[in-house]
């Protein structure tokens, strides 16, 4: 039986309609300041889809670039269609409308989310999951970064949220987050397989449900088999999993797993244990997939939500001193985060947008532009974007290495008529003399530098706050004509 403290709960006191809207304003209430502190949070890869969506809106196609073919470079593939109609404007202007999508989506789930904490006890200290939430920078930085993660992080609190509500709700919601993401596979698939509460399963209801889990991913990838050639997204070709940084990049994630933290486990009902081995299935999923690149934890933060709402059964459960304790122990790592990297990370929008700005006029009419930043420099220039990260482009996808890693020939710069490239300096580093002896941030641009200036590359500084690229250029007969300059 779970403890109840001698004070009610005032949002348990109201009739139960009102007590679950007081519950969701509450809960909401605690990740806005996050989601508005970290608004201005964003990442290169966020600028891709809406380029996408631009393209399709210009009745070009579903093409990064217009003089290219059909690719598949956005892993969620429908989430460019969903940004058509605001791309009109421009690929800002769909960027924008994303990052207000995924905040309104993250709010949501939060909200359902905060339903479902009301019922978990009458313990007024299951509150103190919302802590936890308040202190969430990834969950609040990946809402508004302008990618699928906002949609995504909406439906996976509100697969969490109706393992309490409506167990059998959830598992379309995490299949529908599995599509999406296709690390989080492993997840939905526990989730399908494991009891809500108040639920029981036999074994046929079990297969049923990871069968309709497998359901849409399976139809996604039929869909790009079709169309593209390949079942699994191109990005997932263009990074070839690095298991010792994935296993780093788990136990850093380890950090912000709430319920795992507080290392409870005697006592607690099946669904409670449930959301604690998903969270541990995917922390190994992430280590198999090799982690990520991307800050703040991209592909942890869809496991924090079911992290958050076993903290409020766990706080619940317990008395008060151990309840204080385990709240020190799962909030440290969240302070840790915000106060280390939260703070750079909100300033991140600022900086590719005035990029962007300052990119513009030395891109004008340029041929085709090659990049390992493909996002904000496609933001910057209608030109083909030759994507040397191959996020966007199989051919570079195919090569060996990672997204920052492919040695690009120069038989390929050649064949796409490539005279201007974009590197990115090492952090503090200065140009050198002759100009492709600098340092430079990542393997790729350090391969291609003295490449390029042996093919009579010049380079000229672009700045933006901490962000130091040098632009390279040749003169070359374009046999391209560089489409109207995107907004």
């Amino acid at each position: 039986m779970t403890e109840h403290d001698s004070s009610p709960d005032s949002t348990d006191s109201a009739p139960p309609w009102r007590a679950d809207v007081l519950a969701a304003i509450l809960t909401v209430c605690c990740a806005l300041p996050g989601v508005i502190l970290m608004w201005d949070f964003t990442v290169d890869d966020s600028l891709i889809a809406p380029r996408y969506a631009h393209h399709l809106v210009q009745g070009v196609g579903y093409r990064f670039s217009a003089a290219d073919g059909v690719t598949d470079g956005v892993t969620p593939l429908g989430w460019a269609h969903v940004l058509v109609p605001f791309a009109r404007g421009g690929v800002l202007s769909a960027w924008m409308a994303a990052k207000w999508i995924g905040a309104a989506s993250w709010l949501a789930g939060v909200a359902l989310l905060g339903v479902a904490i009301r019922r978990v006890s009458d313990s007024n200290r299951k509150w103190l999951a919302l802590v936890l939430l308040a202190l969430c920078t990834p969950t609040a930085a990946w809402s508004v970064a302008g990618m699928e993660t906002g949609v995504v992080l909406g439906m996976a609190a509100a697969a969490m949220a109706l393992r309490v509500l409506r167990p059998s709700w959830s598992v379309p919601c995490a299949a529908l987050v599995a599509a999406w993401r296709p690390e989080a596979l492993p997840w939905a698939l526990v989730i399908a397989a494991t009891p809500g509460r108040d639920e029981h399963l036999d074994g046929w209801q079990r297969a049923r449900r990871m069968g309709l889990t497998l359901l849409p991913s399976a139809s996604l990838g039929l869909l790009r088999w079709l169309v593209f050639g390949q079942f699994q997204p191109l990005s997932l070709l263009a990074k070839q999993p690095d298991f010792t940084l994935g296993y780093r990049y788990a136990v850093a994630c380890f950090l912000l797993t709430g319920p795992i933290a507080l290392l409870a486990f005697r006592g607690l009902p099946t669904w409670v244990r449930a959301l604690q081995l998903s969270v541990l299935v995917h922390l190994a999923a992430m280590a198999m997939a090799g982690g990520d690149w991307m800050p703040l934890s991209r592909l942890m933060v869809i496991a924090l939500p079911g992290c958050m709402l076993a903290a409020a059964h766990i706080f619940a459960s317990g008395g008060p001193v151990w309840a204080g304790l385990r709240l020190t122990v799962s909030a440290a790592g969240l302070l840790f985060v915000a106060w280390r990297v939260g703070p750079r990370a909100a300033k991140v929008g600022t900086t590719r947008l005035a990029l962007v700005d300052a990119a513009r006029e030395k891109l004008r009419g340029r041929c085709a532009v090659g990049t390992v930043d493909a996002g904000w420099v496609g933001a910057a220039t209608a030109s083909r974007i030759v994507d040397f990260a191959g996020v966007t482009d199989p051919a570079v996808a195919a090569m060996s290495g990672g997204h920052t890693s492919k040695q690009v020939p120069r038989g390929l710069l050649d064949a796409r008529a490539v005279d201007t490239v974009i590197l990115l300096l090492a952090k503090d580093a200065r140009v050198a003399t002759p100009w492709f002896e600098s340092r430079f941030r990542r393997y790729t641009e350090a391969y291609l530098a003295p490449r390029l200036g042996a093919m009579g590359f010049a380079a000229h500084s672009l700045r933006s706050g901490a962000l130091h690229y040098l632009v390279a250029t040749r003169t070359v007969a374009c046999p391209l004509q560089a489409k109207e300059q995107m907004r």
